[in-house]
């Protein structure tokens, strides 16, 4: 049976840990809130560029771009967005256990965090790049990774690119997901994943479009583009979920704590009322017997 020494030792390493666990609470409330608002900021961008996708190249005759070949897949890459740092829950365990899925003879990973490289490595699989983004995630993060994803599809060293994040649906619920980023094949079908909320009335227009100096042209311009956004926003979604299940994780902790420090007390408050009532029979015990 613990001493009240011990007690008293568990419960102050239990308010120093509470402690700990409130402040990292508050910090990832403050960059939760922010990266919330990028995240949803940015979704109307992203299915306005699916959707104008869709229209023009509607208008585009018989056209075609390296990055739309569809090609058997024989050796596939997945860009794995993971975290830095731990203490978020779950949200990695479940990003990691859709990426063991995948075949380890035919995949390449690029991971961008350094919980998806150490996955990578723990499980002998093929790493072809690691990149790093901050808790703000900039343009030319996105476009790096992104470029390098392309490069390898055109070079023809990977068929098809997948994007493998945790996608935001709120501060509650992170759910991990598998986009396919190439090849882009039919562009008329992009729309097909519009929400109606989304969905703008360039397809009830019915115009004809003339591009200048080519399709060819355009398109080679607006597809690298298109993906570029497409990976920025998916480092947006990440991080948002990412600093929303830091923040309930840390919450629970601090609860857990305080919950320890309550039940704890209360032994405490016992243990010692028992040895009170101990030293009191022994007082008057030893008083009796002295008549």
């Amino acid at each position: 049976m613990p001493s009240t020494r011990d007690i008293r030792r568990r419960i102050k390493s239990v308010k120093n840990t509470a402690q700990i666990t409130k402040a990292m609470q508050m910090v990832a409330s403050s960059k939760m809130r922010r990266a919330q608002l990028a995240a949803l900021a940015g979704r109307p961008y992203a299915l306005l560029m699916n959707d104008v996708l869709a229209e023009v190249s509607a208008g585009a005759g018989d056209f075609s771009h390296p990055l739309m070949e569809v090609r058997e897949i024989k050796k596939r890459a997945v860009i794995l967005l993971t975290t830095d740092k731990g203490l978020c829950g779950a949200l990695n365990a479940n990003l990691l256990r859709e990426a063991a899925r995948f075949d380890k003879e035919t995949t390449v990973f690029i991971c961008a965090g350094r919980k998806g490289s150490q996955f990578v490595a723990r499980t002998k699989r093929s790493l072809a790049a690691e990149f790093t983004y901050k808790d703000t995630p900039l343009f030319s993060e996105a476009r790096a990774i992104s470029k390098f994803a392309q490069d390898l599809f055109l070079k023809r060293e990977v068929d098809h690119v997948d994007v493998l994040y945790t996608n935001f649906i709120n501060t509650l619920t992170q759910k991990p997901e598998s986009h396919t980023l190439l090849p882009l094949g039919d562009i008329k079908a992009l729309d097909a994943d519009l929400t109606a909320e989304g969905k703008t009335d360039l397809q009830t227009r019915g115009k004809e479009f003339l591009f200048e100096p080519n399709p060819g042209t355009v398109f080679g311009n607006l597809l690298p583009h298109y993906l570029n956004y497409q990976m920025y926003q998916f480092l947006h979604e990440a991080k948002a979920s990412e600093q929303s299940a830091r923040m309930v994780a840390m919450k629970n902790a601090t609860d857990n704590a305080q919950q320890i420090i309550k039940d704890l007390t209360l032994e405490y408050n016992k243990l010692r009322q028992a040895n009170i009532t101990k030293e009191l029979l022994e007082i008057t015990t030893a008083q009796m017997a002295l008549g």
